[in-house]
């Protein structure tokens, strides 16, 4: 295959990509909350974000909750070496699935939409942690969407690399060289 033929099967499986995740979008429910916003405490927090998840996830609320702290940057990225993850840009969440614990990197605050988003993010893995994925960042398009989703109910936008979470998420090996 030549460099430009490549270079087209390259774009047109992109905005096969782009199509899919349109319509994976409008698959998403929106269903405007504030309550988040008059949680008392963690637990109520996240009681909330799961209530949530539930009218919009595939993957059902697991009986146990995770454990939840908050980290410094450091913390976290000694933490992240030792589990699978997938991440661009500044890391300001982890899930462990091994431990069901989730690490929010300070400052975090529970009334920040952006911050609450990323408990958001991780509670989603935290759901699809029972399930078998071909690699871990192939439950990252899915996250990104219902936190996307989540901060579109509240009327905020989130920049995400798309194209990349996608290629990222269709678990191929990155070391491939057209002859």
């Amino acid at each position: 295959m030549s460099r430009s033929s490549f270079a087209v099967a390259l774009a047109m499986v992109l905005v096969a990509m782009c199509a899919t995740r349109s319509s994976a979008e409008n698959t998403i429910r929106t269903t405007t909350s504030s309550e988040w916003l008059h949680a008392k405490d963690m637990p109520a927090l996240v009681s909330s974000l799961e209530d949530w998840l539930d009218a919009q996830a595939d993957w059902p609320r697991r009986e146990a909750p995770p454990l939840i702290r908050t980290v410094s940057q450091w913390q976290a990225e000694a933490r992240q070496g030792a589990i699978a993850t997938f991440q661009r840009g500044s890391l300001r969440g982890l899930y462990d699935p091994d431990q069901s614990e989730i690490l929010l990197i300070r400052p975090w605050d529970p009334r920040d939409p952006e911050d609450v988003s990323v408990l958001l993010h991780e509670l989603v893995h935290h759901r699809q942690a029972p399930h078998h994925w071909y690699c871990p960042a192939a439950q990252e398009l899915s996250a990104y969407q219902l936190q996307d989703a989540w901060l579109a109910d509240q009327g905020v936008a989130i920049e995400v690399n798309w194209i990349a979470v996608m290629l990222d998420a269709g678990c191929t090996p990155r070391d491939i060289h057209p002859q």
